[in-house]
Formats: structure tokens, C-alpha cells, sequence
């Protein structure tokens, strides 16, 4: 059979339902082996964004960066809307120290690594989600401890530490970045640039499986050990990825944004930053780290169930190409 770019992409959707199932297999089958893949999520998640940022061209992104509307509704639905959302779901659905303190570290920042790849697949404007990363990565630094001393308290902020958070950031950003930039350039002078810029072109879709895969097999048996308290967050991730869509449609429609900027929008506000605000977890004492980073990796797999579904139903029935 051949095997063609054009039908990996558009059997993608089936490719991630598949890889999140084969990761659970091996985690709960083999937990050792499981726990073992843990070191290859960075590594992997880097080569994906260098994947997805060598498509993109960068010389048009002085347009996306002086896309004032947008910037400024990513700013209120990220930072204003998105805590209120929380805010409001934590009253709800109250929960211990340690699991709350997991539950607002993810959900108080938003995704800054495969949300552009989401973006992307699900019609959006993903120049516009690559330019605004470093604003938001900056911003979330800033709030993310005012945040926590406002939900939790000051105990919280004082053991949450952000090198991690930066660490994770030139790692699975800035280096990527850099080496797509790199290629392109290369890919304008040479024959033999251009042919490894074609093969960037693969990367996206299989390293988002490998993502997938080793994300689950390698955190899920902390979810499973963990499940009668974890499972108490559920509902608080499901309906945050039911009502931001909403909030951030009213938005990108106050803002006058066009489909490819409010389908951007809407993935930002959805998607937020699991894997790279994990080691912030982990690096907490014990054993707050270990209920912590056990209600991220349970975020993680409900957000990624939510993005299989919004990438088929946001660019449809949220923000369809008939409406204006």
C-alpha cells in the first residue's frame, strides 16, 4: 500500500484515538515500562514543534504579531476569562490543597507548545497562536503566582518554583524554533535544504502519536493509583473544555476577529499548558508532587480527548465557515 502524506493526515484523527489507547495498554500493563518512556516526552514534543514551525512562514508573522485585536482578546480570555471559568468551577467543585493546587496550575496557563499544532488542524490561524507565545508565556509567569495566592493562599506560592517552567520553554520552543528558521534558510540555498524541509513535512502527525503515546503509558499508572481522588477533578475539565469555547466565541465576536483568528482564540483559551506546567508539579515536596502532577497527567488526557473533538467541531458548528 502507499503510503502518502495526504492520507496520514487525513486519517490523523483515528492515528491519535489509537495512540491514546496503545499508551494506556502499556502503562497499566506494564507500569515499569510505562514509567521508562517519561524521559522521551520532551525530546518528542520538541521535535514536533520543530515540525510544525519549519511549515510555517516566518517572514509573515510581523503581520500576525501586529495583530492588535487579537492580542488583546488573548490576553482578557486567557487571563481574565479563563480565571474566572476556573474561579468558578473550583467553587463548585471544591477540593483539597494539593489537588487544587495541580488543578490551578494547569488550568491558569495557557498551552504555548502543541496548541499551535491543534490550531492548525483545526482551521485556525496558527502564525497568529506561534507569534503570541512569548506574550504569553511572560504573562502567565508574572500572574501564575498572584493566581495561586488568590485561589489557594500564600503557602502555595511559596512552594511552586519556575525554573522548570523556563527550562521547559527554551527546550520545547525557542530551540525548535530556532532550528526551523535555521532549515528554512538552508532550504533557500541549497537542493539538499530543501529536501530536509520536505521531510519536515512528515513530522507533525507521527510525533503527535509518539506524544500521545508516551504522555499516557508513562503517567497513567499515577492516574490509576490515585483514581478515587483524581477522579473527583473529571468534571472540572470537562465542562472547562465545554464552556471556553463559548466565553471565547462572544469574545473573538466583541473583538471583531476573522475565523482563523477566533478558532485560535477559542484553542488557546481550551488548551492549556499540562506538559510543561508538569515538572512544576514534580518538583513540589512530597507528597503534594505526586497528587499534583497525577490530576496534570488526568488534564492532560481529557484535553486531548476535548481537542480531537474540537478540531472537527469548532471549525463546523462554533465558528463554521458560513458565518460571517
Amino acid at each position: 500500500m502507499n503510503i502518502t502524506k495526504e492520507k496520514i493526515e487525513n486519517h490523523q484523527i483515528w492515528i491519535y484515538v489509537f495512540s491514546l489507547i496503545f499508551g494506556g495498554i502499556i502503562g497499566l500493563s506494564d507500569e515499569t515500562l510505562g514509567t521508562s518512556l517519561d524521559w522521551t516526552i520532551s525530546p518528542f514534543i520538541a521535535i514536533l514543534m520543530y515540525g510544525m514551525f519549519a511549515q510555517i512562514p516566518f517572514l509573515k508573522l510581523r503581520e500576525a504579531i501586529s495583530n492588535l485585536k487579537f492580542m488583546g482578546a488573548l490576553l482578557l480570555g486567557n487571563f481574565i476569562a479563563v480565571p474566572i471559568i476556573v474561579w468558578f468551577l473550583i467553587t463548585i467543585f471544591p477540593q483539597p490543597s494539593p489537588i487544587l493546587l495541580g488543578v490551578c496550575l494547569v488550568l491558569l496557563t495557557p498551552c504555548i507548545d502543541y496548541v499551535i499544532v491543534f490550531t492548525q488542524l483545526g482551521k485556525g490561524n496558527e502564525k497568529l497562536m506561534l507569534a503570541s507565545t512569548p506574550i504569553l508565556f511572560v504573562v502567565q509567569m508574572i500572574l501564575l503566582p498572584f493566581y495561586l495566592w488568590l485561589f489557594i493562599g500564600e503557602e502555595m506560592v511559596e512552594v511552586v518554583h519556575l525554573e522548570p517552567f523556563l527550562e521547559a520553554f527554551l527546550l520545547l520552543i525557542v530551540a525548535p524554533l530556532i532550528l526551523a528558521v535555521i532549515t528554512q534558510l538552508w532550504a533557500k540555498k541549497k537542493t539538499i535544504g530543501e529536501k530536509v524541509l520536505d521531510i519536515t513535512t512528515w513530522l507533525p502527525v507521527p510525533f503527535m502519536a509518539l506524544v500521545l503515546i508516551v504522555v499516557v503509558a508513562s503517567q497513567i499508572g499515577k492516574v490509576y493509583s490515585d483514581f478515587e481522588i483524581i477522579v473527583r477533578v473529571i468534571p472540572i475539565y470537562i465542562l472547562f473544555l465545554i464552556i471556553t469555547p463559548f466565553v471565547s466565541h462572544f469574545i473573538a465576536h466583541a473583538f471583531n476577529l476573522d475565523k482563523g483568528a477566533g478558532r485560535a482564540l477559542i484553542f488557546s483559551t481550551g488548551t492549556r499548558n499540562s506538559l510543561v506546567v508538569l515538572p512544576l508539579a514534580l518538583a513540589l515536596p512530597e507528597p503534594m508532587a505526586t497528587l499534583a502532577s497525577a490530576v496534570i497527567v488526568t488534564q492532560t488526557i481529557v484535553e486531548l480527548l476535548g481537542e480531537l473533538i474540537y478540531i472537527k467541531v469548532i471549525p463546523k458548528l462554533i465558528l463554521k465557515d458560513s458565518d460571517n
